[in-house]
């Protein structure tokens, strides 16, 4: 039942998915600055988001028959997500984690169209899911770093 192409994607998408979970996680415990409360909550609910997503994504890859990749080295093999730097500027980590939601937005477009040549409608239905959130969250972000 494997759909090797769609798994595949699918595992980008997981290495994608946990990435930027760890990393808006990471700017939720050490954003500071005068939008600190606001950030600190816009990234909890990102990262919370994220860490649904993550099960989702890993349960599907399942479904279809495949292993679900689940360590550091697996995903830091597989991400386009850069790390994070804890440091940064909250400017910085929101025009970071703005850009982060383009990337796996295109990650996510491979996904779909791997699925729609499988003619995988849940696949589909699933990503077409997360890149509705993802929009959402690049704009969020978009107009907090204007």
């Amino acid at each position: 039942m494997t759909n090797k192409p769609v798994t595949e994607e699918l595992k980008k998408v997981l290495a994608d998915s946990y990435t930027l979970y760890l990393k808006t996680q990471n700017y939720h415990w050490n954003v500071t600055g005068p939008s600190f409360r606001s950030l600190h909550l816009m990234f909890e609910e990102q990262y919370t988001d994220l860490a649904a997503a993550v099960d989702e994504v890993a349960e599907r890859i399942r479904a279809l028959g495949d292993k679900a990749p689940g360590s550091f080295s697996q995903y830091g093999k597989t991400t386009s997500i850069k790390e994070g730097n804890e440091n940064a500027k909250s400017i910085d980590m929101v025009k970071e984690l703005a850009n982060d939601q383009e990337v796996i937005l295109k990650t996510l477009k491979n996904a779909l169209d791997a699925a729609q040549e499988a003619e995988d409608e849940v696949t589909a239905d699933l990503v077409i899911g997360r890149m509705t959130t993802h929009e959402k969250n690049a704009w969020m972000l978009k107009s907090s770093a204007e």
